[in-house]
């Protein structure tokens, strides 16, 4: 076992289950709206069985809404095709333990089906293949995402039981860098920092944030496929701790009318040797794979804003004003930009500000990086950088609700080109399925309005 790092060699595995420290294995895979789903298997089946062969799960598990309802106009996954099974292969790179259940460790999968093929539909094998790409180029992208989440001293059942109305907030003010602010609820975040780090995340930082009770806790870029993974694990993890303190917390991307959850994701590229390729001699200490990689990113944001912000309520978050984007720009350590760039030399990066809290990190980081490769493969000019207050440009506006974003995202070439038909039209169904949901719901909006006074 690697004690700095949390995580587990299999014969470290098989130690602390022959010592009877651990006795479950948490096999997961992470479904289209970016949670882990998966088994408890017991400890010794996975080593003599899982291990081997892998595990079944139904595929709807691709194939549903939030609910987890079975809903139609998916392909691969139907009633006329029996919802078979799917194929979970452990990936023991990122096998670990998990601090905050006891006797447990979990393992990710890469989703196959039952003949060892790819499933194209799996968030994970989607970014893999644009990692493929990159490979094919001398490229890695190394990614930092940064979760926004708003605390409240209600558990999740009574949040259930409140219809998520009238919840008492962890903080009762703004505590936007406030050490007193958070210290009231310090015991709730050390516990998920010291957690995350057994489970062999690197942590960076905690901060406040505007919202009331709202919450950062920064970890250390990695390999994209790394981070996206710690980043799954993460968000289930803190919700886990969270009830354990009798609190629960949400990454959704807009709660209320106040500031929203944001996921800024921070991505670079490095030569597969490790060499730094984005800084060079051109403006701004740019390489002209930097100016083609940013050019790029600007050219699909529109037509691939639906991986960044995957439900109806992401929209509410890019109002002018609330440090959440709305001007297709590019700027230098400019937060009124879509994309602000940070960093110098090795460091010089991307930050792209439109995902929220609710965002699939796989789905969010594969778009970002096919949108770089974009422009690398077609040598696309930058633009000059925006100064200045964006959201009062004449920019390019960003894409104002999901269905405006996923019709852009259905008739793309570019996308079609970067995942393929069969992805496309899965994760366009998939959101055909959320607003025809939202447009049957009658919401508590329309009855405050029009119950007694229409």
């Amino acid at each position: 076992m690697a004690a700095d790092r949390g995580m587990l060699s299999l014969q470290a595995l098989r130690d602390l289950v022959g010592q009877g420290r651990v006795d479950t294995v948490l096999v997961a895979i992470t479904d289209m709206q970016g949670r882990l789903q998966g088994k408890r298997c017991g400890a010794r089946y996975f080593l003599e069985e899982v291990l081997r062969h892998g595990t079944e799960g139904c595929n709807y598990l691709l194939a549903v809404d939030v609910d987890m309802n079975t809903v139609g106009g998916y392909e691969m996954s139907s009633w006329e095709r029996g919802y078979g099974d799917l194929l979970m292969a452990p990936d023991l790179a990122t096998l670990r333990l998990l601090p905050w259940l006891e006797g447990t460790a979990l393992v990710l999968c890469d989703v196959q089906w039952l003949d060892g093929t790819p499933m194209p539909a799996s968030p994970r094998q989607i970014l893999k293949a644009q990692l493929d790409r990159l490979a094919e180029l001398d490229l890695k992208a190394y990614v930092g995402t940064e979760l926004e989440f708003i605390v409240f001293n209600d558990t999740f059942e009574a949040a259930w039981n409140k219809r998520y109305r009238g919840l008492d907030p962890a903080n009762q003010y703004n505590v936007d860098y406030s050490l007193l602010g958070t210290s009231r609820i310090e015991p709730l975040l050390r516990d998920i920092r010291n957690s995350m780090e057994g489970a062999g995340l690197y942590v960076e930082s905690a901060k406040g944030e505007c919202n009331l009770g709202q919450q950062e806790i920064a970890f250390r870029y990695d390999e994209a496929l790394a981070t996206c993974d710690n980043h799954s694990i993460y968000k289930t993890g803190s919700k886990e701790i969270a009830a354990k303190h009798g609190k629960s917390l949400t990454f959704m991307a807009k709660y209320d009318e106040r500031e929203g959850n944001s996921c800024h994701i921070h991505l670079s590229f490095r030569s597969t040797a490790g060499k730094a390729v984005l800084a060079g001699d051109h403006e701004h200490g740019f390489s002209q794979l930097m100016e083609h990689f940013i050019a790029g990113q600007l050219a699909c944001l529109p037509e691939l804003t639906y991986l960044l912000a995957p439900n109806i309520n992401s929209y509410k978050r890019f109002v002018p004003g609330s440090f959440a984007p709305t001007a297709v720009a590019w700027g230098l350590d400019n937060r009124t930009c879509a994309l602000r760039v940070v960093g110098h030399g090795e460091s010089l990066r991307v930050e792209n500000r439109l995902p929220g809290g609710d965002v699939n990190p796989y789905l969010a980081v594969a778009a970002l990086i096919a949108a770089g490769l974009h422009g690398i493969e077609n040598e696309l000019e930058l633009e000059p950088s925006f100064e200045g207050n964006a959201y009062d440009s004449d920019k390019p506006h960003v894409p104002t609700t999901l269905r405006e974003a996923a019709a852009l995202f259905a008739g793309s070439k570019i996308a079609r080109e970067a995942f393929g038909d069969e992805m496309v039209d899965h994760y366009t169904n998939a959101a055909r399925v959320e607003l025809d949901a939202y447009d049957a719901a009658v919401t508590d909006w329309e009855l405050t309005r029009g119950f007694e006074r229409l």
